[in-house]
């Protein structure tokens, strides 16, 4: 059975929602259940932002993550705050440019990318978001990266397709390391 309960979290402005909303697309794509629940700190850009992703391919009690099977990070603030949501034997992908500190927990897998720089060597600083999903989907294969990269098509801005799936398949390498 697929099932993963998943937070994306760090700063307004980095594509935190976005991450969370085509890995819920790509997870109807393949006619899993799927929930996504954005949310921002008052201060929208530049504030705090996470979403909670839910796909499944059973019935979806409650769409509010606990115990995240996978949490992804891009700031400091919010692997403090989520780092312990991570269940024993879960995931934690953290964007080592913008987090200074190393997880404490030894009882997880913790995939370190450093997605800003990798970003900007695709294109643009403003896709690192899109290396740490490529990191994840490649990691827990809850979806195929197809189904992510027509998600991407149909429901993000064209111009920046090419872009995007380059960053997503470097967020792929750096899983399979």
């Amino acid at each position: 059975m697929a099932h993963q309960d998943i937070i994306f979290a760090g700063f307004g402005g980095q594509g935190i929602l976005s991450m969370g909303k085509f890995l819920a697309y790509a997870g109807m794509e393949e006619n899993l259940n799927v929930s996504w629940l954005p949310s921002y700190g008052p201060e929208m850009r530049g504030g705090t932002a996470n979403c909670s992703v839910i796909v499944s391919d059973d019935n979806i009690g409650s769409p509010i993550v606990y115990d995240a099977t996978t949490v992804v990070v891009m700031n400091r603030p919010s692997l403090d705050k989520f780092e312990h949501s991570v269940v024993k034997g879960g995931l934690l992908i953290i964007d080592s440019d913008l987090v200074n500190r190393e997880a404490e927990r030894t009882d997880i897998d913790v995939i370190k990318i450093p997605a800003q720089k990798v970003a900007e060597e695709v294109g643009s600083k403003k896709i690192a978001n899109m290396v740490l999903l490529g990191a994840l989907v490649e990691k827990t294969k809850i979806v195929k990266m197809e189904s992510l990269l027509k998600a991407l098509k149909e429901h993000g801005k064209e111009q920046f397709y090419e872009m995007n799936k380059k960053a997503l398949e470097k967020g792929a390498e750096y899983a399979r390391k």
